[in-house]
């Protein structure tokens, strides 16, 4: 730890009656994570415009403490955040990689604070502030420049030997691309709302079977039961198959609108050595698209780089390849292309909705050297819709990270 940054931890604990101890300091963290992110969008169809392309760097400094002593550890994490435009103009912004400016077009720069306190009892956490996690009922976005952030208190329960459990509220929600913390809202439903309360367990049944079941509740728009059941079945030696089940159920709560949708999905993985070859379905029953809260992730087997292939009454199926180059002593060098073909969308009175997508990423992190860390990805879909948009997307995203202590 440099001396500058060993006395702002210092500062910090000092600055919080109680929390100056060895374990607060000693097992502190700090990484700087520099991201560089290309974004190309070609709208395909007539009467659309044109493009949005933009290039920014992004700048993330993460702070995070160790826990004081004593039956409660407390802590502190803070999260900085730096986004400022290379290139944008002539009516390419949009891209989710900046904030619009009043003349439609993006902000040079804007920055960000997420601050969380942390307190852990014995197998258990608390986190308070800003929140960063990924559950099967509510998930924190990271596809652009920074990540979205949720604001709320997050639960972390693993006192019983192979259940974990999670539970917690949210209040509001930080986009890509913005400073503010808003209220949430339902995608594709609409609605506002100032709460969202969620809960659940995963119990790992055997060593190879593992079974989860969640609840939320968007206060006023909707509430959501969801459940999942994964098995890994080695094979031998690099091989597996795995079996990834889910199944959701919404409805309405409150006066909102009435909600009905139930959500299957099932991805089947089969691995040999650096080869994963891959099968899904997905399906929309009901009368309303999936509802997840918007600018954040939702749990769907068919939720890729662009769709989420959760429009009403919605099939969908996927077809997916992956290579680890480490098999071929290329470490660090990956591989994935999936196609995803949706159909029996409900459009008007038809259900004569189709649409497809392709994606491809190609990725590789330097595994040694005075670049070690750094991580270089290309991101290519290409989006066809009879009720939707035509799109050619590509990303370009390098990604250096380098632990401050």
């Amino acid at each position: 730890m440099t001396p500058c940054i060993r006395l702002a931890a210092l500062l910090i604990a000092s600055s919080l009656p109680g929390l100056a101890s060895a374990d607060f300091i000693s097992d502190s963290k700090g990484n700087l994570e520099l991201r560089n992110f290309y974004f190309n969008r070609d709208f395909r169809q007539h009467n659309a415009r044109d493009k949005a392309e933009e290039w920014a760097q992004g700048l993330l400094l993460r702070l995070e403490s160790g826990y004081t002593e004593g039956q409660v550890g407390i802590g502190i994490d803070a999260l900085g955040m730096l986004g400022l435009k290379l290139d944008s103009g002539d009516g390419t912004a949009g891209s989710g990689l900046l904030p619009a400016d009043p003349s439609s077009g993006s902000q040079d720069e804007y920055s960000k604070l997420d601050l969380t306190a942390k307190f852990r009892a014995a197998k258990s956490t608390l986190r308070v502030g800003s929140l960063a996690f990924r559950s099967p009922i509510v998930s924190s976005n990271d596809s652009r420049l920074l990540p979205a952030s949720l604001r709320g208190a997050l639960l972390n329960v693993q006192e019983i030997d192979k259940l974990s459990l999670q539970g917690g509220k949210i209040d509001r929600i930080k986009a890509n691309n913005s400073t503010d913390y808003i209220q949430m809202s339902a995608s594709r439903i609409g609605g506002r709302s100032d709460s969202f309360v969620f809960g659940g367990g995963d119990y790992q049944l055997t060593p190879s079977l593992s079974a989860a079941l969640h609840y939320g509740n968007l206060q006023d728009i909707y509430q959501q039961h969801y459940g999942t059941l994964v098995y890994l079945k080695p094979l031998g030696e690099g091989q597996s198959f795995k079996t990834d089940l889910r199944i959701a159920k919404s409805r309405e709560d409150g006066n909102f609108r009435d909600i009905d949708n139930t959500a299957f999905g099932a991805m089947f993985t089969y691995t040999l050595g650096g080869h994963a070859f891959g099968a899904g379905y997905q399906r929309m029953s009901g009368d309303d698209p999936f509802p997840y809260i918007a600018s954040s992730d939702p749990y769907l087997v068919n939720f890729v780089q662009i769709n989420d292939f959760a429009n009403i009454d919605e099939r969908s199926w996927q077809a997916r390849y992956d290579y680890n180059f480490a098999a071929m002593d290329i470490p660090g060098l990956t591989f994935m292309s999936r196609y995803i073909s949706g159909d029996h969308v409900q459009v008007g009175a038809s259900n004569a909705g189709k649409e497809w997508e392709r994606d491809m990423d190609l990725g590789y992190v330097v595994q040694s050297g005075p670049l070690q860390n750094l991580g270089i990805k290309w991101r290519n879909a290409t989006v066809r819709s009879n009720f939707g948009n035509d799109l050619n997307e590509n990303r370009l995203i390098l990604n250096y990270s380098l632990a401050l202590w």
